[in-house]
């Protein structure tokens, strides 16, 4: 963006002073007696007023360039320190009960957290966010991606059992980790979603939290539902361990507040830098009034005053 400015502009009252003396501080000259005055006085302004102007372009053009003109351009750059996010959640048959939401009673579990989810992406603008779904298996619905209107259609898409019946946890982390850990984003993160206990894995819990632990991956899990049918323990020992966060929702409106929250602790860093350009134009306004300043002289001169 350029703007335009003065240094010095103070130096630019001056140029009130030059305007009230041309009106009233008029050079005397010596009286002449001739006859007709008015045709001279009418034939001597004709010929005065080129003189005069190039003077009066001479004097403001030196002030202003005395004022110090220049042009500023200003240009920010914007450093975006974004998070590589993937989201695991659990697409069960349990997912498929309704009374989620008190307000839509008759919505699926699966349907009012896949709503929720796609509230919390449109909030991370500058973050890598990738989709693992599980249920008696693991997959990965979405790489790491930051088109987030792709990644809400994906969602659209993703329907409860796509993966099972049951749970499988540990194996949901160890797919989760081994997406999130090729980015090369300083903070790496896995929100794990579950409504149940791990029925179905196929590899310990500690291999993933080891791989976590290795690869600097931070995993907050969420359970969600009848707290009776969750594992809260273990839920919350596996976010210990990679100094993640525990939380339960019973309601469509307690989610809500977790991924709140939970977008409040991982904030996405934003630094801008700004460069500032002056480009001095005093020189090309100066250069006006030697140009104006000459053509004066040399009329001048040419009349013999």
């Amino acid at each position: 963006m350029s703007d335009f400015s003065f240094e010095r502009p103070l130096w630019l009252w001056l140029i009130v002073i030059v305007i009230i003396c041309f009106m009233r501080c008029r050079a005397k000259e010596s009286a002449l007696i001739f006859p007709h005055l008015a045709i001279l006085k009418r034939a001597a302004d004709k010929k005065s007023f080129l003189p005069e102007f190039l003077k009066a372009v001479a004097i403001i053009a030196t002030i202003v360039a005395l004022a110090g003109p220049v042009r500023i351009d200003r240009s920010v750059t914007i450093k975006h320190k974004g998070y590589a996010i993937v989201l695991a959640i659990d697409a069960s048959g349990s997912m498929k009960e309704g009374g989620f939401d008190k307000k839509h009673p008759f919505v699926s579990k699966f349907d009012v957290v896949k709503r929720l989810v796609k509230d919390f992406i449109k909030k991370r603008k500058n973050d890598n966010i990738g989709i693992v779904i599980f249920g008696s298996f693991s997959y990965i619905a979405s790489p790491l991606s930051f088109n987030k209107e792709v990644i809400a259609k994906i969602l659209d898409y993703l329907d409860i059992g796509i993966a099972g019946q049951k749970t499988a946890i540990s194996d949901a982390l160890i797919e989760s980790i081994n997406l999130v850990k090729k980015s090369n984003a300083k903070s790496k993160i896995v929100i794990l979603l579950t409504d149940g206990i791990d029925t179905a894995s196929k590899t310990p819990p500690t291999v993933a939290v080891k791989l976590a632990k290795k690869h600097k991956v931070k995993i907050y899990t969420i359970g969600i539902g009848d707290p009776s049918m969750v594992d809260g323990r273990f839920l919350q020992w596996l976010a210990s361990q990679t100094q993640g966060r525990f939380f339960f929702a019973r309601s469509a409106k307690d989610l809500a507040k977790v991924y709140a929250t939970i977008d409040k602790l991982e904030r996405s860093e934003i630094r801008g830098r700004e460069f500032v350009k002056k480009d001095e134009l005093y020189s090309y306004i100066l250069f006006v009034g030697i140009l104006a300043l000459l053509g004066y002289i040399y009329i001048y001169g040419k009349r013999g005053f």
